[in-house]
């Protein structure tokens, strides 16, 4: 969602090749069920097939470390401690629209619906398209089977996203008609929920609050609105060069990270008027990092933003 000259961390997919294994050890039984499900393929070895040629086509776009190790199926968003209350957004606030960006695969989005988040108030954005495609192919849908709208586009280009402070009132003006969107400008002010996962250790601390001020400025100011996440992060603020435990590839990843305190501060006070909001944030072991020494360790920051 962002130009990728812009981002703080690269990728050489020299250094990090596909590997068949890393399907047997990070497909979980209830993401290939979720995907069975979606796709109708049945037999597990079709369905590894199947996902492995996405893989390794989305990896020709950009090697990602988490289309590396399958995290495209994932569906992780249920592990949120604000999942229920991204539900209950769709389900109780008349017109509550859901934007999911990074969107990638469209995996999240897809599950938040399955959940009963009604579909036509969903949306999706990312800087690939290739990706949103992708997405249909490892799904077996169609933009006719599966209308969310997809707005591609650079979150940081002020011709998609105008600069704009967050809103405390709310608008008198309908919201746009998502499908018509070209840019998610017309959305400010008037989104309940976004999905932003995996995204922010993309960038460095300057461009991280920039990022959040910008996804800040879409957001309803009326109590109860959120913005749910979760990327790299670590215990203590800084910058992080870190490689993934037990595996034989020499990636390493340099990461700028928040700490939860920090993240948190970032929010409250940071982005928005302090006391305005309710920003949480924890932290949770990565399998890949689990025998990383200290220095080097990355977790994953779950966290969310409510507006009070």
């Amino acid at each position: 969602m962002a130009d990728r000259s812009d981002t703080f961390v690269s990728f050489d997919p020299e250094e990090m090749p596909l590997d068949e294994k890393l399907y047997h050890s990070h497909v979980r039984e209830h993401d290939s069920a979720f995907l069975k499900k979606h796709t109708g393929i049945q037999d597990d070895e079709e369905l590894r097939r199947h996902a492995m040629q996405i893989q390794a086509d989305a990896y020709r776009v950009y090697p990602y470390p988490c289309i590396r190790y399958f995290w495209f199926i994932h569906t992780d968003i249920t592990l949120q401690p604000a999942y229920a209350q991204l539900l209950k957004l769709g389900q109780k606030r008349p017109g509550a629209i859901f934007l999911e960006i990074p969107c990638a695969f469209g995996n999240d989005i897809r599950k938040v619906i399955d959940g009963g988040f009604p579909q036509e108030n969903c949306v999706t954005a990312d800087l690939e398209p290739s990706y949103w495609a992708l997405g249909h192919r490892l799904f077996k849908s169609t933009p006719e089977s599966f209308p969310v709208p997809f707005v591609p586009g650079d979150i940081f280009d002020a011709n998609y996203l105008a600069s704009a402070p967050p809103f405390y009132a709310p608008l008198s003006t309908p919201a746009p008609a998502l499908p018509s969107l070209i840019t998610l400008t017309p959305l400010q002010g008037r989104v309940s929920a976004i999905n932003a996962a995996m995204f922010f250790h993309l960038f460095d601390e300057a461009k991280q609050l920039a990022l959040a001020q910008r996804l800040a400025s879409l957001l309803s100011p009326l109590p109860g609105t959120l913005i749910l996440g979760l990327h790299y992060s670590a215990d203590v603020k800084g910058v992080r060069d870190s490689q993934p435990g037990g595996d034989d590839t020499p990636d390493v990843i340099r990461v700028f990270c928040h700490s939860p305190k920090s993240w948190a501060a970032l929010w409250d006070g940071g982005v928005f008027t302090k006391g305005t909001v309710k920003a949480e944030a924890e932290l949770r072991d990565v399998p890949i990092y689990a025998t990383a020494p200290p220095q080097g360790k990355l977790w994953l920051m779950v966290w969310s933003v409510t507006r009070l």
